[in-house]
């Protein structure tokens, strides 16, 4: 019986695996499946650039428009040469490169079918870049590599592509409890409601009309406005705790009956308050030297609004934002599947600010 034998970079293996490892990256990201949203109008904390993935370049220049500030011109009064000029800040993204690669191994190890090891190899680098992409993430809205472990990149790591990182401005960092900066902060500043409502607080009242801070805007979810908070799961723990069995069942509540339960932000979150979707992950950036001592563990919870941070992907000459590439080494022995894309992420920053995220120091400590 004839048998159909797809080779080693057949065109059809190729396409059909870069469009498999894109989707199965996007479904596994964190990221990318809760907080990405595509093109300049949307509302998600994580805002998609496609500018490059059809046209020639390495970098994506964006604006904010900023809302005009000039006072009214009453009755008669000439209005000619009272006008306001439109003021724009300007952000950019760069992308570049990024690679990585199995080898399966010469035929005796293998011992199966060439399309089995395609789908392993794109099972696992799939897990490979949807962890990547996340870490990368984390670090870019944090503005800093932190001392997590397990980490794919090295704690020296500051950036790629151009892109580096950028810490928060004083105006987009708060800290937990009575803490006032990361000397102040003790092992007691924890998580609590009562710094998710102070973050709330700044966010609403910080900058916009006159003032030169940009704005953090919420996320409309069904008409409803909102903000995202990531926190460490420690911190997680500090919340719960400190928030009491019942107080903690109401947070759970809330998320029940709210209007826009079904989005993929409210997937998957411990709850909600103060209109605050609330979600733990083990890689927000934790940080082992704050406190005047500096050996008080701390980690950088995450308070977002929209476009908080840039994602934008360039075409490896596919069309598609994922390349599959596949070879023989060893006098045809080995058969090596390698995986590349072209792409930049950064943290969107306004005139020396940051705009769409909150940066939120609290202690936090193993509570086993």
């Amino acid at each position: 019986m004839a048998k159909t034998i797809v080779g080693l970079n057949d065109a059809k293996a190729v396409k059909k695996f870069s469009v498999g490892l894109a989707v199965d990256t996007a479904k596994k990201g964190y990221f990318g499946k809760k907080f990405m949203g595509t093109g300049p109008e949307t509302s998600m904390p994580i805002q998609m650039l496609p500018h490059l993935e059809s046209e020639a370049g390495d970098q994506i220049t964006y604006d904010l428009s900023v809302q005009l500030k000039m006072e009214p011109v009453e009755g008669d009064q000439t209005l000619e040469g009272k006008e306001e000029d439109l003021k724009t800040y300007t952000d950019n993204v760069y992308i570049d490169q990024a690679r990585g690669g199995v080898n399966t191994g010469g035929k005796m190890t293998r011992k199966r079918t060439l399309h089995d090891l395609r789908t392993i190899a794109r099972r696992r680098q799939s897990d490979w870049w949807a962890r990547m992409f996340d870490e990368l993430f984390f670090m870019y809205l944090s503005g800093s590599r932190g001392v997590n472990t397990g980490f794919i990149f090295g704690t020296s790591y500051a950036g790629r592509a151009n892109n580096s990182f950028t810490a928060p401005d004083t105006d987009h960092v708060m800290y937990a409890g009575s803490a006032t900066s990361k000397a102040s902060l003790a092992a007691t500043d924890k998580m609590s409601t009562t710094t998710i409502d102070r973050c709330v607080a700044r966010a609403t009242m910080m900058g916009g009309g006159t003032e030169e801070t940009p704005q953090i805007q919420p996320v409309m979810i069904d008409g409803e406005e909102h903000y995202v908070m990531v926190m460490n799961p420690w911190q997680e723990y500090d919340l719960r705790t400190g928030t009491g069995a019942q107080n903690w069942l109401e947070i759970q509540k809330s998320t029940a009956t709210a209007e826009g339960r079904k989005s993929p932000i409210f997937k998957g979150g411990l709850g909600m308050h103060n209109n605050v979707v609330l979600h733990s992950h083990k890689s927000v950036i934790r940080f082992s030297d704050y406190g005047a001592g500096s050996n008080v563990g701390a980690a950088r919870a995450l308070f977002m609004g929209a476009q908080g941070a840039v994602c934008a992907f360039g075409s490896p000459g596919t069309g598609l934002r994922f390349d599959w590439h596949e070879e023989t080494r060893d006098n045809g022995n080995q058969a090596v599947i390698t995986t590349s894309s072209i792409f930049g992420i950064k943290k969107c920053t306004y005139n020396g600010k940051d705009f769409g995220v909150i940066a939120v120091e609290a202690a936090a400590a193993d509570p086993g």
